[in-house]
């Protein structure tokens, strides 16, 4: 019944109701099917097996299993690819806000720690005098 090339129809999960040819079998739960289906290793209680079996071969790759779904008469749409990155992710105009924050309360804290600083030197300057004086 389970068998390389045997067209299938997909019951549960997102590919549910979309037809696919087996193309390996894992064991006696796991079967790896493609075709309107995106491919992969699935659990047999997961597929309904059809009459119709198609001379495909093991591990057949993508374009086998659709040129031989097309003789039976099911189309199957083109798989999109994947983009490629094109560089780094861009930096969010919120991170850089704060940041830009952040680097104005370092400089707040600086002076005030300067100010500070200058106080403490000066009011020794004093004592110093009045000690001398």
């Amino acid at each position: 019944m389970i068998q390389i090339g045997r067209l299938v129809m997909k019951i549960a999960g997102r590919d549910a109701g979309k037809y696919g040819l087996i193309i390996d079998v894992v064991d006696k739960n796991f079967v790896v099917i493609d075709g309107q289906v995106r491919r992969r290793k699935v659990n047999i209680k997961h597929i309904e097996p059809l009459q119709k079996i198609l001379k495909i071969t093991k591990n057949a790759s993508h374009e086998e299993v659709v040129s031989a779904l097309k003789q039976i008469g099911i189309d199957v749409e083109p798989k999109k690819q994947k983009q490629a990155k094109k560089g780094e992710k861009p930096v969010k105009k919120r991170t850089l806000k704060i940041t830009q924050k952040q680097k104005e309360v370092k400089k707040e804290e600086s002076k005030v720690k300067q100010d500070k600083a200058k106080t403490s030197s000066s009011k020794k300057q004093d004592k110093d005098k009045k000690s001398q004086g």
